[in-house]
């Protein structure tokens, strides 16, 4: 008889309402926030979701880019600069470089890693190095978002690791993408290198719109679970510049397919999209839960496939034909545009050190091949990373693995199982005895070598995704 209690009724009746309301609400959690502009004019062509609070990932990248040129443009540093891996910088989860503190690079290496690689430890280097710390660029990245009228994005880091308060939306993205092109075009040319070289290990940009889609000319990607795949790209069509801006896809090929589908008729202009105040839609379950086959990663694996392989231009013969002869293609899907191999380009040349040229540059690549040729993969992972503990990318683990023709996998391990003092030397020979001290964590004597069997499975811990190692939010 308590069923027909007045209470129980009237509460039913509001369960029942909020049951109601629930089931025609957006499930904005499995939506993508999509969103296409002109460049020049910042009028809108297409807009989904685009001023749905979301988590930036490694688009983050774009404000530090911006905030340490407009330094390089006031004078205030130069490209020149030399700045230096701190332990907190080579601390940094991948993707990265994996400098070891004292390390030296230039500013304009550290963009050219930080754009094209993604690298993590370079936005740390760059933050330090322009801000004095990750908090003071970090304010200036704020300060510098609140000028431009980016007023639902705010900013913890420089690089877009996993952290609370690092928000942004796809409307604030066209907004900073329009604002490089406008206030830095002498250094526009950062957010559009097909691929960079460091010594032997070449990558590929991650924008796969780049060297693949006809006209494309920028910008950045960007991916941890929580945020799904994203991309801010630009693109010249018919003679006018579009930013198509793509949050929350489900895999790098589908955010590059959903780019290069933005065109549609004007909605307006970016500046006039009303925020909307809302927590951002949380991914990880869906991109990093059990169910995935394998590691979601900013890098997908047909990215890593062309990092290692052909250099000659068979696969991309089409798209450089329509590049040198400045037409326009015939009509394509996206997919077909985007399956092939980039367009061939030779890659920017990368190192640490002064910055070099003609006979000295050529030496430093030299240098940093015989380093990378003389030691063994499985011990540089020793000094790759911190633990691992935010989503993201696995992608430097994939990078090592396709970069090394021999095959060797090679992981970053757990801190607690890493020495990030000495350098290792190089891989003794066949029958060749060394000290214990050469051989980093090994010992050289024949007792040892069962333990380091034992414990090579460890290395294969970076392959698992985040949720799986921990069920603790990621930290940055």
């Amino acid at each position: 008889m308590h069923f027909f209690h007045p209470l129980f009724r009237k509460s039913s009746l509001v369960w029942l309402v909020v049951a109601a309301v629930l089931a025609v609400a957006p499930r904005v959690v499995h939506a993508e926030a999509l969103l296409v502009v002109e460049a020049d004019t910042g009028k809108v062509l297409q807009a989904e979701n685009a001023t749905y609070p979301w988590y930036p990932a490694s688009v983050t990248k774009l404000m530090t880019a911006y905030v340490t040129l407009k330094a390089v443009k006031d004078r205030r540093i130069s490209l020149d600069t030399l700045l230096t891996v701190s332990p907190t910088a080579a601390a940094q989860s991948p993707s990265k470089m994996g400098f070891r503190p004292g390390i030296q690079v230039t500013v304009d290496n550290a963009l050219k890693m930080m754009l094209v690689k993604s690298a993590n430890d370079m936005a740390v280097v760059l933050a330090e190095g322009v801000g004095g710390s990750i908090d003071g660029f970090s304010d200036q990245m704020n300060q510098a978002a609140q000028k431009l009228g980016m007023t639902q994005t705010s900013y913890v880091n420089p690089n877009g690791l996993p952290a609370e308060g690092q928000i942004t939306s796809a409307r604030d993205l066209a907004i900073l993408a329009r604002a490089i092109i406008r206030d830095l075009p002498e250094y526009e040319y950062f957010v559009h290198i097909p691929s960079i070289r460091f010594g032997r290990r070449v990558t590929q940009n991650f924008n796969k719109l780049i060297g693949r889609y006809p006209g494309a000319d920028g910008f950045k990607t960007g991916f941890i679970c929580a945020s799904g795949y994203n991309l801010v790209a630009s693109a010249t069509r018919s003679g006018k510049r579009l930013i198509a801006v793509v949050l929350g896809a489900s895999s790098g090929q589908a955010r590059a397919v959903k780019a290069a589908q933005l065109l549609e008729p004007s909605l307006g202009t970016v500046d006039n999209l009303v925020p909307i105040d809302a927590s951002p839609p949380n991914l990880r379950d869906e991109m990093c839960g059990g169910k995935r086959k394998r590691p979601a990663s900013d890098e997908d694996e047909d990215t890593v496939a062309s990092n290692a392989g052909a250099s000659g231009p068979s696969s991309g013969e089409t798209a450089i034909t329509f590049f040198t002869a400045g037409l326009q293609p015939p009509m394509a899907k996206p997919s077909e545009l985007l399956a092939g191999a980039p367009a061939a380009s030779e890659p920017i040349p990368v190192y640490t050190g002064p910055t070099k040229t003609g006979a000295a540059l050529i030496a430093a690549v030299a240098v940093d091949a015989e380093k990378q040729a003389a030691r063994p993969r499985g011990k540089k992972s020793r000094v790759a990373a911190k633990k691992p503990d935010a989503d993201e990318t696995k992608t430097e683990a994939k990078d090592t693995r396709k970069d090394a023709k021999s095959g060797t996998k090679s992981a970053a391990k757990p801190a607690a199982v890493r020495h990030a003092n000495a350098k290792p030397d190089a891989a003794p020979k066949a029958g060749e005895r060394k000290p214990a001290v050469a051989v980093g964590d090994k010992q050289a004597v024949k007792p040892a070598k069962p333990k380091a069997a034992a414990t090579k499975p460890k290395s294969t811990t970076e392959a698992k995704p985040a949720d799986q190692r921990t069920a603790a939010a990621p930290r940055s």
